[in-house]
């Protein structure tokens, strides 16, 4: 009786968790070609495709938006991944002086407050000419994905160890072909993971996009959020569709290319 009652209420809470995630989807789809929605409607009151023919008018600068968008993503994405890869592995395999200093550094990212770290990066940026451009852009996005880098890798080599990589060694297999060849693919999951949540980090990023870009660097959420303040939800929501639609196609790219690498190999994989 007592595990009735409780696959019932899992099954509430689930349907309720299901509500509140495509609810909202079904808004902002609803949004796009919607022009006069008024409270208290339940439907919208006016329909129009007058926004999504203004934004696909002018189909060469949406296309800029979208590659500049995705190019700096995946950048930050890569690097991140790649500097947190090797920060991971100085705090998890090696023993030096400083190492728990070090490791409370890597996430003070975390604890400073986003609007007093961008007005005092901004300065500095400006003086060493990296304000106002792509390559100053790239590199705050860094500082605010490595954290989130840091720990999943951090986590990730604390789990496997360095013993397989020493077997290889005793072996006769280099320092490098021991990573590559043993390391490196029972980390590709945890990889996968820390380059997904530092490229979703990047590709999200609007106040320090706006202060350290300057409004030359235009992103999808340097082009979406004046619309959500300026209240245009339609022209809003086809942003946020876009963006959406985005995000799944570079994640099923990563999932794609992920499962190609494994496929061949006896490591296990989860998704």
């Amino acid at each position: 009786m007592k595990k009735e009652k409780s696959n019932v209420i899992a099954s509430i809470l689930l349907v309720l968790f299901c509500l509140a995630v495509i609810l909202p989807l079904l808004t902002i789809l609803l949004w796009v070609v919607t022009e006069r929605w008024a409270w208290p409607d339940l439907l919208p009151g006016t329909l129009s495709l007058r926004a999504v023919r203004s934004v696909f008018r002018d189909g060469r600068e949406l296309a800029m938006v979208f590659f500049s968008s995705v190019l700096i993503s995946l950048a930050v994405a890569a690097l991140a991944v790649l500097v947190g890869m090797m920060t991971a592995r100085a705090l998890e395999c090696y023993a030096f002086f400083g190492r728990t200093f070090f490791s409370f550094l890597s996430l003070l990212p975390f604890v400073v407050p986003a609007s007093v770290f961008a007005m005092g990066i901004q300065v500095l940026f400006l003086r060493i000419g990296l304000g106002g451009n792509a390559g100053g852009v790239i590199f705050v996005h860094l500082i605010c994905s490595l954290p989130y880098a840091v720990q999943l890798l951090q986590d990730g080599t604390r789990g496997l160890g360095i013993r397989l990589e020493e077997q290889a060694r005793v072996l006769g297999a280099g320092p490098l072909t021991a990573f590559r060849r043993v390391t490196l693919p029972n980390l590709l999951p945890v990889i996968l993971s820390a380059f997904s949540m530092s490229y979703i980090v990047s590709f999200s990023q609007y106040f320090l996009t706006l202060i350290i870009g300057g409004g030359n660097v235009k992103t999808f959420t340097i082009v979406m959020v004046p619309f959500l303040t300026g209240g245009e939800r339609n022209f809003a929501s086809i942003y946020s569709v876009i963006f959406l639609m985005v995000t799944i196609v570079i994640f099923g790219v990563f999932e794609l290319v992920t499962r190609r690498i494994m496929k061949n190999r006896d490591v296990e994989y989860f998704s």
